[in-house]
């Protein structure tokens, strides 16, 4: 083991988060010569033949691993997630005049917010009156017949609530901001009429945000949507309109080799059931720690739990940076900690922070 991997941390922050060691070494191997070329890729002309060979690669892989089929595509684009809350009523209103919301955390608020910029917003769904620890139940919810979309956010990071369920929503387009559940297991994508996700959780660094759009929803935009916010530009450039950012899309493609590697999205979802549930058995099993949501919608990949003592909070975090495991305070709207395990937080960081946790309580319960 090299000095830098002894000093490497468990980083539990929300994002952007850990990325596989395995992926930055191979990114330090080419990071003055990537493959023979002579340059790094942060050098590459994205339209030269050594960058298109990366970016095709990279297309490929994810497509491969989220089972994307042919009538859909895939663009590597800039903004984050939080762009798309623009682009999705502006390439998929089509005529209509609003879209259905679930309003379940604080992404989907922000989503909702920039949906009513464009077009009457219907909320089917409204949690905040439990501080978003809840969610409904499918039988719940009921879709308006004239919506030009239904938009939700499968798992949201601050809360920490995730859906078991992908909503029915018959023939209206079903939208899906899947930032910090991508990756995380198997989807069918061919129930979604979008997909899109930042990437700095569970693909690779920020800056960089994969959208996946059904080919019969590209093509007919509000008036006066710019060009780089329609999803037609980006399809049939390739996602190369514009210089796209080209080091983001390279790592996210040695991220998508590595999952490949490691047996693809069951194998993942294996892996980061037994994370989490690691961590919410040390929370359940103690008076120590509790966790504030309903136990039918826990997130796999954000934990958030409160220490009973809320004095003890500052000590807490004190004493586990000193362990090396770093970026467990809480989001500042909701205190406490959190403990966010995307898939590159080895099962062995879970480990530790569960050790940590048991002997924290056992000294100051």
């Amino acid at each position: 083991m090299t000095r830098a991997q002894e000093n490497r941390v468990f980083n539990f922050s929300a994002g952007p988060a850990m990325l596989p060691v395995e992926v930055l070494e191979r990114a330090s191997e080419d990071m003055l010569d990537w493959n023979g070329s002579g340059m790094s890729v942060m050098e590459m002309s994205h339209r030269g033949k050594e960058y298109v060979s990366i970016a095709e690669k990279a297309e490929a892989d994810f497509r491969t691993l989220m089972g994307v089929p042919d009538n859909y595509k895939v663009l590597f684009l800039q903004g984050g997630a939080s762009a798309q809350f623009s682009m999705v009523p502006m390439n998929l209103l089509r005529g209509k005049t609003h879209a259905d919301y679930l309003n379940t955390g604080h992404w989907s608020e922000k989503a909702v917010a920039e949906g009513k910029r464009y077009c009457k917003v219907n909320i089917v769904a409204d949690t905040k009156g439990s501080k978003y620890t809840t969610l409904p139940d499918a039988s719940e919810l009921s879709f308006s017949k004239d919506a030009a979309y239904v938009h939700y956010t499968p798992n949201e990071t601050i809360a920490g609530v995730e859906f078991g369920y992908i909503p029915e929503t018959g023939d209206i387009p079903l939208v899906a901001d899947m930032s910090s559940t991508i990756l995380s297991r198997p989807v069918d994508v061919s129930r979604f009429g979008v997909i899109y996700a930042g990437a700095q959780k569970n693909i690779g660094p920020a800056g960089l945000c994969i959208a996946i759009v059904r080919d019969d929803l590209i093509g007919e935009t509000l008036p006066g949507t710019p060009v780089m916010f329609d999803y037609k530009t980006h399809a049939d450039n390739g996602s190369m309109y514009n210089t796209p950012p080209t080091y983001a899309w390279y790592i996210a493609g040695l991220v998508f080799e590595h999952l490949l590697a490691k047996g693809g999205l069951a194998a993942m979802e294996a892996i980061n059931q037994r994370k989490a549930q690691k961590l919410y058995d040390v929370i359940d099993n103690s008076p120590f720690y509790s966790n504030p949501v309903d136990t039918t919608c826990r997130s796999w990949m954000n934990v958030p739990f409160l220490l009973n003592d809320s004095a003890l909070d500052k000590a807490f975090l004190k004493e586990a940076e000193a362990a090396a495991l770093t970026s467990l305070a809480g989001h500042r709207s909701v205190g406490g900690m959190r403990a966010s395990i995307y898939n590159a937080m080895p099962e062995a960081g879970v480990d530790a922070l569960v050790e940590f946790m048991n002997d924290f309580a056992r000294r100051n319960g």
